[in-house]
């Protein structure tokens, strides 16, 4: 059975899951608008993913006997000013995803609950690779000289991202 902290504590990590997923949902919408076609397909990919981690996390809930909380919908921004600025949103989005993570890890311990413990270890390692990806992906916008520069073999290269990975 879930501590009521435990349970409280998911059920707002489940309203952030949420919030990303529609995040990068904007963020592919507003791709599809530009003609960035890899971006698109990599921020449509993105938003999946987050509403996989979403579903996973209301799955433990209620498994362990809490209840998982469908959350108020926060609209996210949808116009960026480019591809550098979703990046960038992006990279702040996932770091305060992995910091609410570990606070999450950090209460488990806490108070002796190993099984959520153990059941976060897989969010923690998402984390380190969702933060690397989009750390690759500021990288490649950096190489390629510029806000604007080389946009048609960045936006190449940000599409095959999520083939690579899967």
């Amino acid at each position: 059975m879930l501590k009521n902290d435990i349970e409280k504590a998911l059920n707002e990590q489940i309203a952030k899951e949420v919030f990303a997923s529609n995040s990068y949902l904007s963020m592919a919408s507003w791709c599809e608008t530009e003609g960035l076609s890899g971006a698109q397909k990599f921020f449509y990919a993105q938003s999946e993913e987050e509403r996989e981690h979403m579903l996973k996390l209301f799955h433990y809930v209620n498994g362990s006997g809490g209840h998982g909380l469908v959350p108020d919908i926060k609209q996210p921004i949808n116009k960026y000013d480019s591809l550098h600025h979703a990046v960038n949103i992006s990279i702040e989005q996932e770091a305060e995803v992995t910091k609410s993570i570990y606070e999450i890890v950090a209460l488990s311990l806490s108070v002796q609950d190993f099984g959520t413990f153990n059941f976060l270890q897989w969010f923690v390692a998402e984390q380190q690779e969702e933060e690397q990806m989009f750390k690759s992906i500021k990288d490649i916008l950096c190489l390629a000289g510029g806000k604007n520069a080389n946009l048609f073999l960045v936006d190449k290269e940000i599409g095959r991202l999520k083939s690579i990975k899967e």
